[in-house]
Parts: structure tokens; C-alpha cells; sequence
């Protein structure tokens, strides 16, 4: 085979990276992070009101900044030799665009309307609309949520829409469709004008949008329509057939081709979310379930359609042919808050500190800033050492990790964390103990529904951030779940798997399966799970569910 590269571009919460890869070997000869500078402000989110929004021009300076970034390290023959592109987002983070499918927030008078920029995948100010969808879906005689679950939530395609649409007469009365980011990029790349042409993906289709090969794609207009007329006649400015990101979406139209320094020849794939292709790029196994691991979890498994024909696992985040590897069904999961509840903790315990610094004059501003970063980047590592050392008796205070709401089994974006068992005793350590337990628990409930709905689950895929950093965490996760927890070798698997599918749209590989076999990086760790350990974890995890139970009884009454 001749040399050929490709870029893996992966859109997260906090920044966008760039990889580029070796298509031959999967070799990674250059990266780069490009940091949101309006995300990173805090400019247009309100935590207090779950409303999370990133400015479309964070993305577009983003992928500029790291694929210029990456070919400037690879050195100049490498451009040359670039086939193709693909991107993976995180989602449902949707947007509302005019006909030529430009977001309204980069046009005259929407620039800084956050409701006009795109929607983030944790913004949850639509729990009352999906709370409507959930109750209006069970009139209609077809189930239209049967390939998400049977719940809808609150962080998808149609509520956030909804929600949107009721919020806002500017952007009700300028928007033509709502398309998800990681549909809007490669259309962005080719020179897109038409919303029309945009390639959907049907991993954002399949899991957030209710298109269905069973319904012949999206549910009737009717069933729009009378849930809120502001819906009637939307399904038409949207679209009618999807497509596996193995299929090209086009190519870098001549005003990118010059913009990166790159040619027209180049092929961008079609998109997908960023769990879908970090778990090939994992080297997802049927029946193994692939947790990408960051801010939050997705939790992939992929599955044979004929050995799974029939079965649909209730409560999950939607099963969808080819929505992960073309030919299999992509069955998603996860947890709304992971690193994020481990985040809030740091931020709590950091807030007296920051604050007191910022009124001490001891020290000079420099230096104030150097300790902030210093304690910020250290507290969790620092946590996980003392916690990791403390004794394991089954009396330890006991968390509940729905901070951010509950994504999987049977999604409830109401629902809250908790603590239990605190006495005098409890510092920080334990309750870092606890709120990491409480994650664990989180994701064997996961296992559980997947068992208890027939879907064996044969080994678990450690992917991302918390996996390849948090021993402390990795080890608990497999006394949790009594599995052993194989940890991919690539820090970057969301990215590499962008480029597995760069490779095979390209044509480079017939399909994503030998592109995974020839560019894959294999496994460095697996942790064992404790015998011992597994055993009070057994027993803690039933006070878990008993705990959940209560809160969750206690929030519906309240």
C-alpha cells in the first residue's frame, strides 16, 4: 500500500483535537488541542439553569487551529498526502440553521443569542419537553420510542428543538432545520449551501432523532404536530435517509482546501458521535462493552442484527444498525456525569482556597495564579492516593452519582446526587471514595439492564481520560462489576476512531473491520477484579439500589 494519511477530528466538551495517522499502520505522527476560548469563559451556559451552549466559531477556529497545527509538526510532504477527513462530536448538540445551513449565531443579530448557537449534549432545559414526548408518545398506536429505550431525554434532537422553538420568536421565526454538529461539520468542510444535501449520519439520526428504518425514516409529521403545532411541517426540512460514516460526505470544498493547505481531493467522511467512533477506534468486540470515559460515559456495545433480532433493551440511549460498525446493531448507553462528578468535588474543595488567595496579598498575582493551577490539576490524584489506601469494610459512607441526572437504565434528567452515612470522620478522601463507588455503581447498573433485557455483556473496554489515568478508579470499576476492564493503549481512541473511518470512506480499507485490524493499537492494562473486594461490593451495591430507589421515589412525589 502507498503512503497515505488521514486526520481524525474529535469535537469534545472542552476542546477539539486533531490527529493525524499513518492509514497504513495507524502510526499517530502528530496532534493537537485547541481549547474553546467562549467555552472556556463560561459565556452563554448558566449551570444553575443546566443550560450549556458553544459558540459554532469556537468549532470552525478549532479544527482550523489543530489540523494547520498538525500538518506544520508532520512537515510539509505529508499535506500532500492526506486522503481524507472524518469527525466525531459529542451529541445530541444540535443547532438551528437557515436554508443554506449556516447557524444562526454566525449571522447579523444572533451572535451572542445562546439559543441561537449550538445546544451542548449536557444542557438539560428541555426536561419538560421530553417529560411531553414521553406522555404524548404513549397515544399513538406505533411506539415511536421503542429504538431509544421507550424514554426520550432531555439532552436530544426533538425536546431541545421544541424547547428552543417556545423560548425564542427570533430563532422560531428565522430557522429553517436543526442539524447536529457532528452532521454540520463535514458539510461545513465541503462548501455545503443547500441543508437539503447535508448527509445525516445515522448514528445521531438513529439514536437522538426517531428516524427508523421501521418507520420508513423520521415519525409522521402528525405525530409532531400534535404534540406542539410549532412543530407542523418540520420533518420536511429535515431529512429523509441517512447514511454509515464508511460513506463519504463529499470533499474539502476549494475555499478549506485552501484555508488548512490541503488538496480538493481530499474525501470527508460522514460524521458520528465521538463515543460511536471511539469505540472502533477502542477496537470494540461484540457482546464487549466499550465505556468512553470523560465527562460523562457512553457506553457502546455492538451486536449481529440476526442474533439480537427481536430484542429491544428498555431504558438504554437507542439501538441502531450501523450506528458503530456498518452491519451490526449499535446499542448506546452511559451516564451523564463521570469526570464531571469528580470535577465538581475538585471545584468544591478548591473554592475556599481560590478565594482566599485571590484576597491574600502574601503573594504576588503570578504566583496565585501558578498555585491555582497547581491545586487544580493535582486534587483528584492527591484524592485517589488517600483513598485508595483506606480500609474496605462495608460501613463507608455511600453516594448516589446523578448529579447531572440519570442517562442510563431509564432516563430521569430530574434526578439529583446524594450522600449518606456522613459523620465527623468523613473528610475529603472518603467522600471522593464514595463519589467514585457511586460511578462504578452507575455503570454496572448498565451491565445489569443489558443482562436482564438478554444482551450478554462477555468483557469490558476501558476508554478515554478517567480510564487511563485513574488506576485508583479502574480497579474499583472491576471489583464493581466483578469483570476484568481491558484499557485501550491510544489516549486519543475518539480521534483514531475518526480516522478508522477516514480510511475506509476514502477507500484505503473495504471496510471499518480491516481498518481497525490494521490501525489498532491494542490493549496496555487490565485490571483483575479482588475477590475479596468484589464480595463488599456486592453487598454495598444493593444499598446503592435501595438508596437510588428512595430518591428518586422521594423527587417523583416532591
Amino acid at each position: 500500500m502507498q503512503q497515505a494519511y488521514v486526520i481524525g477530528l474529535d469535537f469534545g466538551t472542552d476542546s477539539v483535537r486533531a490527529l493525524l495517522v499513518n492509514a497504513v499502520n495507524g502510526n499517530e505522527l502528530a496532534s493537537s488541542v485547541f481549547y474553546y476560548p467562549r467555552w472556556k469563559k463560561g459565556a452563554f451556559c448558566d449551570a444553575s439553569q443546566n443550560r450549556f451552549r458553544q459558540h459554532p466559531l469556537d468549532y470552525i477556529e478549532g479544527l482550523t487551529h489543530t489540523i494547520k497545527d498538525c500538518l506544520q509538526q508532520a512537515g510539509a510532504p505529508v499535506a500532500s498526502q492526506v486522503k481524507a477527513i472524518s469527525v466525531d462530536t459529542t451529541g445530541s448538540t444540535p443547532v438551528a440553521v437557515n436554508k443554506a445551513g449556516i447557524p444562526l449565531a454566525l449571522l447579523p443579530g444572533f451572535e451572542n443569542n445562546p439559543n441561537a448557537m449550538f445546544v451542548l449534549w449536557k444542557d438539560h432545559t428541555a426536561v419538560t419537553e421530553a417529560a411531553e414526548l414521553n406522555t404524548h408518545a404513549e397515544k399513538f398506536e406505533t411506539n415511536y420510542l421503542q429504538f431509544v429505550g421507550g424514554i426520550y431525554s432531555s439532552e436530544w434532537f426533538w425536546a431541545k428543538l421544541l424547547h428552543v422553538l417556545r423560548e425564542d420568536a427570533a430563532v422560531r421565526e428565522n430557522i429553517y432545520s436543526w442539524v447536529e454538529h457532528c452532521d454540520w461539520i463535514p458539510f461545513l468542510l465541503s462548501g455545503g449551501n443547500d441543508v437539503h444535501e447535508m448527509k445525516r449520519s445515522v448514528c445521531s439520526a438513529g439514536h437522538k432523532s426517531l428516524w427508523a428504518d421501521a418507520f420508513n425514516g423520521l415519525p409522521p409529521d402528525d405525530f409532531f404536530a400534535s404534540w406542539d403545532p410549532l412543530l407542523k411541517g418540520f420533518t420536511s426540512r429535515l431529512f429523509t435517509e441517512t447514511f454509515t460514516s464508511a460513506e463519504a460526505a463529499g470533499n474539502l470544498s476549494e475555499e478549506w482546501a485552501k484555508k488548512l493547505g490541503l488538496s480538493t481531493d481530499v474525501v470527508l467522511g460522514v460524521g458520528a458521535f465521538d463515543c460511536h467512533m471511539g469505540a472502533v477506534g477502542g477496537q470494540i468486540e461484540p457482546y464487549h462493552l466499550s465505556k468512553v470515559m470523560g465527562t460523562s460515559t457512553c457506553d457502546m456495545l455492538v451486536a449481529p442484527a440476526e442474533e439480537v433480532k427481536g430484542i429491544l433493551v428498555k431504558g438504554i440511549c437507542g439501538q441502531v444498525p450501523g450506528s458503530i460498525i456498518p452491519g451490526m446493531i449499535g446499542m448506546e448507553a452511559g451516564q451523564s456525569a463521570f469526570g464531571d462528578a469528580y470535577a465538581w468535588l475538585r471545584n468544591l474543595l478548591l473554592w475556599p482556597v481560590e478565594n482566599m488567595l485571590q484576597q491574600s496579598e502574601l503573594i504576588d498575582e503570578a504566583t496565585k495564579e501558578k498555585l491555582r493551577d497547581e491545586m487544580a490539576s493535582n486534587i483528584l490524584s492527591q484524592l485517589s492516593k488517600a483513598a485508595e489506601v483506606l480500609p474496605l469494610t462495608g460501613k463507608e459512607e455511600l453516594a448516589i452519582d446523578w448529579l447531572n441526572g440519570r442517562r442510563t437504565p431509564d432516563a430521569n434528567q430530574l434526578l439529583k446526587g446524594a450522600f449518606t452515612g456522613l459523620n465527623l470522620a468523613t473528610d475529603a478522601p472518603r467522600m471522593f471514595r464514595a463519589l467514585a463507588e457511586a460511578t462504578c455503581f452507575g455503570a454496572r447498573k448498565i451491565v445489569e439492564r443489558f443482562r436482564e433485557e438478554g444482551i450478554p455483556v462477555k468483557g469490558l473496554i476501558g476508554l478515554g481520560g478517567v480510564a487511563k489515568k485513574s488506576p485508583f478508579i479502574m480497579q474499583m470499576m472491576a471489583d464493581v462489576m466483578n469483570m476484568p476492564i481491558r484499557i485501550h493503549k491510544s489516549e486519543q481512541t475518539c480521534a483514531l476512531g475518526a480516522a478508522m473511518f477516514a480510511a475506509t470512506a476514502a477507500g484505503i480499507y473495504p471496510k471499518v473491520e480491516d481498518a481497525m485490524q490494521a490501525m489498532g493499537q491494542g490493549f496496555d492494562k487490565t485490571y483483575y477484579p479482588v475477590p475479596s473486594r468484589a464480595a463488599v461490593y456486592e453487598k454495598r451495591f444493593q444499598n446503592y439500589n435501595l438508596l437510588g430507589g428512595l430518591i428518586e421515589q422521594h423527587l417523583t412525589r416532591s
